[in-house]
């Protein structure tokens, strides 16, 4: 079946063994309690999925599966020269449970260089949009006219025995992982290159392989993107489009329209589209304060301004986090040692000197401090990529190495449809009265 492949299915074997000794013998114990709020207000806290790949930690930020993200920015392996982590060593890594070598990160580059082929009917349906939808429109909609190249619904329709669902779920992860670049710089050069393509090369690792069809050949830009990929991949289970992803595999539905659902909740402004809404503040900071270069004082007010305006600063604040997101610092540390003197990069260093000290002072906010979101903006106009609108398709790229590799662990594990309880208000205030003994 494939190196890769085989190993999956030795792991995938001994977890299901582990996890049904582990039910049968602790399967009745209780895990926490639900609050009465926590099923008003969006089911915080509650935990409710198993999600191996990575886990989220209030203080540490995020590990996969175990490791920190500057762990993993000196463990993983690097393309030839450069510093950062390759993406496809975290896909190895949340797959498997284990580094990978060198040639394990070069035996699947080359494995998603072979399955990069994109049926010419996806670009055709993707130019079937106006130049004026969004790109994360143009994006999904070539996911889903990339389904029907889907394996596991083929097999399905053919009446496939549910212990090998795993199968051709795992081709169809693979397929699809491999040919999100070339969509993604479809997309990019369709709407904002006067949809002038560039092929894809090769020899180029799979982030190399997106920056070079995008246009960008700075090598700094390629490290940029292979660290982009590498941060954005996963954040455990429960965000919007992890959580999408898994509830519609749930029903058996294959990853092209997994995915694709779990992106249009990417696309959402409290969730990926968070990062273009960032830029969008600075931009017209700037734009109002009349200068590129705002100081520590004129953040202070315009911030200020915000909060009193009834908006948030977007960028700050995580519903899990409780210390500065160690995604940011990482996109920090790659600003200070590639664009040290960058205004924009500058600004975001002093808005987060001088936004968690007023969020703060409100008394309201549990993590004053900045997420991914805050940063990644910067970094992508210092080279030229000022199109903030793309920007959620990059994030979904990376999204798709932590959704497809959890999908995979889903159809392994024989994970069944995902269906909670839901109840009324009404039968909630007979509950809080003693009428009705529907929690009981």
């Amino acid at each position: 079946m494939g190196i890769i492949k085989d190993t999956f299915k030795s792991k995938a074997d001994i977890a299901n063994s582990e996890i049904k000794a582990i039910l049968n013998e602790h399967g009745n114990k209780k895990i926490g309690e639900v609050t009465l709020a926590q099923i008003y207000q969006g089911m915080r806290g509650i935990t409710g999925l198993v999600s191996e790949t990575s886990l989220l930690d209030a203080q540490e930020g995020i590990r996969f599966r175990g490791y920190s993200i500057p762990e993993l920015q000196a463990k993983l392996p690097k393309a030839e020269g450069g510093n950062e982590p390759l993406p496809e060593g975290l896909f190895y890594l949340m797959l498997l449970g284990e580094l990978p070598t060198e040639n394990d990160v070069q035996h699947l580059t080359s494995v998603w260089q072979r399955r990069s082929h994109v049926p010419s009917h996806v670009f055709q349906t993707i130019d079937a949009l106006p130049l004026t939808a969004h790109p994360m429109t143009m994006f999904v909609t070539g996911i889903m006219a990339l389904q029907t190249e889907s394996h596991f619904a083929e097999e399905y329709s053919k009446g496939i025995n549910k212990k090998d669902y795993w199968n051709p779920m795992y081709d169809d992860a693979m397929d699809l992982i491999a040919r999100l670049p070339r969509i993604a710089a479809y997309v990019y050069r369709r709407k904002y290159k006067n949809n002038q393509h560039i092929q894809p090369n090769g020899l180029l690792d799979w982030s190399g392989n997106l920056a070079h069809m995008m246009g960008y050949n700075d090598p700094r830009f390629k490290e940029l993107m292979r660290l982009y990929m590498t941060i954005h991949a996963d954040h455990e289970g429960g965000n919007v489009s992890a959580h999408t992803t898994h509830l519609v595999g749930s029903a058996l539905s294959d990853p092209y329209l997994s995915y694709a659902a779990g992106m249009n909740g990417l696309a959402g402004p409290l969730h990926g589209l968070a990062n273009q809404e960032v830029i969008k503040w600075i931009f017209e900071m700037q734009e109002q304060l009349g200068t590129d270069s705002p100081t520590k004082a004129q953040i202070e007010q315009y911030v200020k301004d915000t909060i009193s305006s009834g908006k948030v600063v977007p960028g700050y604040g995580h519903a899990v986090l409780r210390k500065t997101d160690p995604r940011f610092s990482a996109q920090m540390e790659f600003g200070k040692k590639h664009m040290p003197d960058d205004k924009l990069c500058q600004t975001v260093w002093n808005i987060y000197e001088t936004v968690p000290p007023i969020l703060q002072s409100l008394g309201k906010i549990k993590n004053p401090w900045p997420n991914v979101d805050a940063h990644s903006g910067a970094l992508l106009v210092h080279f030229g990529l000022v199109e903030y609108e793309f920007y959620t398709v990059l994030f979904a790229v990376s999204r798709a190495l932590g959704v497809m590799v959890s999908l995979c662990w889903d159809r392994a594990l024989g994970f069944p449809l995902e269906r909670p309880k839901s109840v009324t208000t009404e039968s909630v205030k007979k509950w809080l009265e003693g009428k009705d003994e529907i929690w009981d």
